[in-house]
């Protein structure tokens, strides 16, 4: 039989032996670090959300940079006009983003990566006088990449100024509902993006005990332009509610002085505005273009509250009608923002008023809040991974 022996515990471990268990561990910290930098880059999205987002990301550059030039849909104009005047277009459209002196510092990035490599060569007569400067490619890679890091800096410079805007924004919306005689208020909105267009408030109208002003808006267009002319319907909204004036009174006003920041009608803003009477229960509402409100009564029927007119912005003169409602005990009333019944799924179908009007009939018996959150995980579920493309504002009341 084979004799074995072992090795001298002293021994010194032969070339290509196997680790050590100190090697092993060391294998493992490894491990566990490159698993946190990738956890740490990708905040946890697995790699289908990762490409879906990439998806998304470019197909939302590709729209943005198209705007400035004009045409059809993609594959027409790539039937019409070939690939290659498509895509030279595109390359100005994309250039026309970047400042003079970046344009010129990523063409030569780009020029620096296709020149042959072995630096630069002159050839005159017999003799070969060759130049190294290093390799161009690389300098073509430190051109390309001051490039991306002035443009992440401007990315950054305008999220920190995004961030600022949006907690002004949020000092400008009420955090939590107010105590309303005969009624209970929940609401909740969440932007497409930093900033949002939609507004929405409950308060009681000076010199006066029990007359509450509800608003919920919607400033045609999302992010900076939107916040901008929300925060003006915001202030206009409380200068003139503060006047002895008329709910149809109020929205002319407002409608006047949108019409001197829209554009020329460009940007409207369409708006829910109702005056309740705690001491009556009666609810006056004017509708100016915006989603009818949805109000359902305890005996489960359902009434949309339609009557106003236009969007505020479009026309100075435009006539306004008023409406006028009583709540009894166990009403519900549902005033949101087309954010909210229009967001789609991935297969591009909307969630729509049936499904708010079912989760409404459900959860009927239950509280605003609750009822709320319901609503907002019955839209989350809905869309699933789909980006948000709109302001979603829901604001509901529960006569008691």
């Amino acid at each position: 039989m084979p004799s074995y022996s072992s090795p001298p515990q002293n021994a010194a471990p032969r070339p290509g032996a196997t680790a050590s268990p100190d090697g092993a561990g060391t294998r493992r910290d490894f491990g566990a670090k490159v698993e946190r930098f990738w956890q740490r880059i990708t905040e946890g999205l697995a790699l289908n959300q990762l490409w879906f987002q990439f998806r998304q990301d470019a197909r939302s550059s590709f729209q943005l940079y198209r705007r400035d030039f004009p045409g059809g849909s993609v594959r027409d104009e790539w039937k019409q006009r070939g690939t290659f005047d498509l895509l030279q277009e595109l390359a100005w459209a994309f250039l026309g983003k970047l400042s003079p002196a970046r344009r010129i510092l990523l063409l030569l990035g780009i020029v620096l990566l296709i020149f042959p490599s072995g630096g630069f060569q002159f050839h005159k007569g017999r003799t070969d006088v060759q130049v190294i400067w290093g390799d161009p490619h690389f300098w073509g890679g430190w051109c390309l990449f001051i490039v991306l890091m002035l443009e992440v800096a401007d990315r950054v410079v305008m999220k920190r100024d995004l961030e600022i805007a949006r907690d002004i924004q949020s000092w400008l919306l009420p955090a939590t509902p107010p105590v309303v005689p005969g009624i209970t208020v929940a609401f909740a909105t969440r932007p497409a993006n930093t900033v949002a267009g939609d507004f929405y408030d409950i308060f009681l109208r000076p010199e006066t005990t029990s007359h509450y002003l509800i608003a919920v808006a919607d400033v045609a267009g999302k992010s900076i332009p939107a916040a901008l002319l929300m925060a003006t319907f915001q202030a206009s909204l409380k200068t003139l509610s503060s006047t002895s004036c008329s709910l149809l009174e109020l929205i002319s006003g407002m409608n006047r002085y949108a019409c001197c920041n829209s554009q020329g009608g460009l940007r409207f803003t369409t708006a829910f505005l109702a005056e309740y009477d705690s001491a009556t229960r009666r609810f006056s509402y004017v509708n100016a273009g915006h989603n009818n409100p949805i109000l359902r009564r305890s005996s489960g029927t359902i009434e949309r509250l339609d009557t106003g007119g236009l969007p505020l912005g479009i026309q100075p003169d435009a006539h306004y009608d008023a409406g006028e409602v009583t709540l009894a005990p166990g009403d519900w009333l549902a005033i949101f923002t087309d954010g909210l019944v229009e967001a789609e799924n991935q297969f591009a179908a909307e969630y729509g008023e049936d499904g708010l009007l079912a989760a409404i009939n459900v959860g009927a018996g239950s509280t605003p809040e609750i009822l709320l959150q319901q609503i907002i995980a019955n839209v989350n579920k809905f869309v699933g991974t789909t980006p948000q493309h709109d302001d979603i504002t829901c604001m509901l009341i529960r006569a008691i």
